[in-house]
C-alpha cells in the first residue's frame, strides 16, 4: 500500500510494489513521481527525512537528509549585503545543500540489504515521463502560484518553468519541466551519487555560482544523508509506542505532545476536552522547541524531555479549564508526506519538502532543480538556530511511526510546517484513544494553532465542522478562535496506513490534497 498527496506518485509506488519492489524502492519512486507533479510542495533541490521500519517489530531506522549551510553563508557575508535577516526567496534564500537525493541514496542501499534491486532507471520512469510530458496543474499548485506571484515571478529561472506565457497556470493546464526531465535521466544512468559530484553538480554548483548563492561545489561533494537513532516515547494509557526523527527535526515536540496528552484525560473525540488538552500539550512542547531544537552540535540531548518525570511535570501545568497565554512566533512551511508497507511488512514514512512553497523560488536552468530555501530558518543572531557554514537548520519536517501493544504498525505523517505535530497527534489520538479508522481520523475536523502560509494571525483555527458547543467552550476557556471552512489546505496533508497482526493493511489520504491510496 502506498498513501500519497497526488493520486499520480501513489500509483507509481504502487507499481513498484506490483513488481515485487521494496517499501524503499516504492516510497522512492512516489517521492520522485511527487518532485515532479506537485513541485509547489517538494522537489529534488529539497530535504526529505525518513523511519524506515524492517517489518520485524523492532525500533525503525532514522535517515536524515538535510542539507548544511554552505562555506560562504555567514552572518557576516548577510550584513555586508545589507540583511538583517535571512531573505525567504532568490539566491541568497537558497543557502544549504539539498539533501533528498542522498537520502534516496542511502535508503536504497538499505533495500539492497534486504532484496535484489530494482533498476534505478525503473523508479525513476515515472517521474522522468511526466517531467518530459507534462503533467496537469493542481489546484493547489495553480493557487499558490497565483498567491505567491509577485514574490516569485522575478527570482532567477523561476518564471521559466512555473509561469508558462509569463502568468499562473490554470487548473488542469500541462506543465512539463525538461530540464528537470534530464536530469532525473542523467542520474538513472549515472547514479544518485552525479548530483553531488558529478556532471549534474558541475552545472547546478554552476548555475548557482552565477546567481550568487552560497552553495559552491565542494559543499555539495561533501553532502551525505545521516543514519540516526530515532526519538521514541512509550505511551502506556495508548498502548503504544511512538517513534520520530531527532535533532534538529521537530519530531522532539510531536513526541512531548503525546506524552503529555497520555497522562490526561481526552474526553470524547472531537469534544472541548480532547482539543484544549491537546493544544494546550502543544504551547508547552513548542516553548521547548523553540530553545532545544536545532544542529545537533549546538544544543544538549533532547532525550531528557521524553522522560517520564518530565512529561509528568509538562502534563501538570495544563489547567483543564484554561488556556495558557500566548501567542509565541510560528513556523511556516510546505511539505509532502508519504507512506509505503510492502508485502513483507517493511514500512517507509518519508517526508520531504521545498520548505516554503516553491521554496526559494530560484530554478537552476541547467538541471531545472528547484532550490529550498530552509536555511532561511537560521538566524544572524542569538543563541539559538544561528548560521554558521556548515551548520543544518531548524526543520518542522518529522515524519513518525507507532508500534501497539497489540502488534499494530502505525505509518503516518502530515505536511504543514507548523501543524505537523498537532495534526499527527490528532490523527494518532483518534486511531489509538478513540478507535477511529484511519481514514475516519484524517478526514475528520482539524485545528490548528498559529500561523499558516504567510498569514500573521497566530490563533487558534479550528474548522467548521467541529462542534460549535466545543467552540463556544474553547473561546470561555481563553482560546482566540477562529472558525475556518470545512477543509482547508493548511491543516495539512496527511496520510496513514495501518497494518494489523495479520497483514491487513488499512490506508488513509487526505481530502485536503490531491492524493490517493493505491494498493495491491
Amino acid at each position: 500500500m502506498v498513501t500519497a498527496p497526488h493520486h499520480l506518485a501513489a500509483q507509481a509506488g504502487r507499481d513498484v510494489l506490483r513488481e515485487g519492489g521494496s517499501a524503499v524502492e516504492a516510497a522512492v519512486a512516489t517521492a520522485a513521481t511527487l518532485a515532479v507533479v506537485y513541485p509547489h510542495m517538494t522537489g529534488i533541490g529539497g530535504d526529505a527525512f525518513w523511519l524506515i521500519s524492517d517489518g520485524s517489530g523492532a525500533a525503525p531506522k532514522a535517515l536524515h537528509a538535510t542539507g548544511r549551510a554552505g562555506a560562504n553563508a555567514t552572518p557576516d557575508a548577510y550584513r555586508a549585503r545589507g540583511y538583517d535577516a535571512i531573505p525567504w526567496r532568490g539566491p541568497d534564500a537558497a543557502l544549504t545543500v539539498p539533501g533528498t537525493i542522498a537520502g534516496w541514496e542511502a535508503a536504497l542501499a538499505l533495500s539492497a540489504e534486504w532484496q535484489p534491486s530494482l533498476p534505478l532507471a525503473r523508479l525513476l520512469e515515472p517521474a522522468i515521463q511526466f517531467a518530459e510530458a507534462g503533467s496537469p496543474v493542481t489546484e493547489s499548485q495553480a493557487r499558490l502560484t497565483r498567491a505567491k506571484h509577485d514574490e516569485l515571478a522575478g527570482v532567477p529561472g523561476f518564471a521559466a518553468t512555473f509561469l508558462p506565457g509569463g502568468k499562473a497556470p490554470a487548473v488542469g493546464e500541462r506543465l512539463a519541466q525538461p530540464a528537470l526531465a534530464a536530469t532525473l535521466r542523467r542520474l538513472a544512468g549515472a547514479g544518485l551519487r552525479d548530483f553531488y559530484e558529478g556532471e549534474t553538480a558541475r552545472r547546478l554548483a554552476a548555475d548557482l555560482a552565477r546567481v550568487g548563492s552560497p552553495v559552491t561545489a565542494d559543499d555539495l561533494a561533501a553532502h551525505r544523508a545521516d543514519w540516526r537513532t530515532p526519538l521514541s516515547v512509550a505511551l502506556p494509557r495508548s498502548g503504544a509506542r511512538v517513534w520520530n526523527t531527532g535533532l534538529p527535526t521537530q519530531g522532539l515536540a510531536s513526541l512531548i505532545i503525546l506524552g503529555i496528552a497520555d497522562r490526561l484525560d481526552l474526553g470524547d473525540e472531537g469534544s472541548f476536552d480532547h482539543l484544549h488538552i491537546l493544544v494546550e500539550a502543544n504551547k508547552r512542547a513548542f516553548l521547548i522547541r523553540d530553545v532545544h531544537v536545532a544542529d545537533p552540535s549546538t544544543v544538549g540531548s533532547p532525550d531528557r524531555f521524553l522522560e517520564d518525570g518530565a512529561l509528568d511535570a509538562l502534563a501538570a501545568e495544563i489547567d483543564p479549564r484554561r488556556a495558557l497565554p500566548w501567542p509565541q512566533p510560528a513556523v511556516p512551511g510546505d511539505t509532502i508526506w508519504l507512506g509505503v508497507t510492502d508485502g513483507a511488512g517493511r514500512s517507509v514514512s518519508l517526508i520531504q519538502s521545498l520548505y516554503y512553497e516553491f521554496g526559494s523560488g530560484l530554478v537552476s536552468p541547467e538541471t531545472g532543480v528547484l532550490m529550498q530555501n530552509r536555511g532561511s530558518s537560521f538566524r544572524l543572531d542569538g543563541r539559538w538556530n544561528v548560521l554558521a557554514p556548515g551548520r543544518q537548520p531548524f526543520t518542522t519536517l518529522n515524519p513518525a511511526m507507532a508500534r501497539f501493544d497489540d502488534g499494530r504498525w502505525l505509518t503516518y505523517g502530515t505536511m504543514g510546517g507548523e501543524g505537523q505535530p498537532q495534526t499527527q497527534a490528532a490523527i494518532f489520538s483518534r486511531i489509538a484513544n478513540f478507535a477511529m479508522a484511519p481514514q475516519e481520523a484524517v478526514t475528520a475536523p482539524r485545528w490548528l494553532l498559529g500561523k499558516t502560509w504567510g498569514e500573521g494571525s497566530l490563533s487558534l483555527k479550528v474548522e467548521s465542522r467541529i462542534a460549535d458547543e466545543t467552540v463556544a467552550r474553547l473561546v470561555e476557556a481563553g482560546h482566540e478562535v477562529e472558525v475556518t471552512g470545512p477543509f482547508e489546505d493548511f491543516m495539512g496533508h496527511a496520510g496513514a496506513i495501518l497494518a494489523d497482526r495479520d497483514g491487513l493493511l488499512t490506508g488513509a489520504t487526505d481530502p485536503r490534497s490531491d492524493g490517493a491510496v493505491a494498493a495491491l
